[in-house]
């Protein structure tokens, strides 16, 4: 199941275990977020709750590196290649996530080459975000099933599109996004949940 709240740990741990660089174009404009992190669905959900819809996760790609401080090194070049096409984050990325210095116009061209540089040089380059993404998200399975029972058992206490308390709206809406996102990866839910989840999902999310 994707996090709910997650931050990425990169900062904590300068240079211990595997790392990906990764690079997210959003869909509608030409921009786009040059980042790392260990777990970049994760980090994909801080950005944005609908990171599937926001991202062109086809487009996106990922570098896998030994170290963060090796994917560091590489970010920290990327970054001074590409400071001409630096941009502003879109509105709507969660603020509360950072990485405002991280966004870029018009790089995707300079991105895509030297990806497959350093492919030549020994890097795995994942050439599409998206089966990544899919297969973290089907290891992810396993605790999908508990985590929506409960959620929905939550809900179902305070059923009413106008409850007065904010946070059943959020966990109605944080429960929609996350099967959505299985739904948006080609993920089937039918055997990852209850029925009457499915059900739920199926109204648009009403009882």
């Amino acid at each position: 199941m994707i996090p709910l709240e997650s931050r990425d740990e990169t900062n904590r741990t300068p240079s211990r275990g595997p790392c990906l660089l990764y690079v997210a174009p959003c869909v509608y404009e030409d921009i786009l977020k040059v980042g790392i992190a260990r777990d970049p669905l994760a980090r994909l959900h801080t950005l944005h709750r609908r990171f599937y819809e926001f991202f062109d996760l086809d487009a996106g790609f990922l570098i896998e590196t030994d170290t963060v401080r090796e994917a560091r090194g590489l970010e920290t070049m990327l970054h001074k290649e590409l400071a001409l096409h630096n941009a502003p984050a879109p509105l709507v990325v969660r603020e509360q996530a950072g990485g405002h210095t991280e966004w870029f116009r018009g790089a995707y061209g300079i991105l895509d080459e030297r990806a497959r540089s350093l492919s030549e040089q020994g890097f795995v380059h994942h050439a599409s975000l998206r089966p990544w993404l899919r297969h973290r998200l089907q290891q992810q399975s396993a605790e999908l099933y508990s985590w929506a029972d409960k959620a929905l058992a939550e809900l179902s206490l305070h059923p009413g599109d106008a409850d007065p308390f904010p946070q059943w709206a959020r966990l109605r809406q944080t429960l929609l996004d996350v099967l959505d996102a299985y739904a948006a990866l080609d993920i089937d839910l039918a055997p990852l949940l209850p029925e009457d989840v499915i059900r739920w999902r199926l109204r648009g999310g009403r009882f």
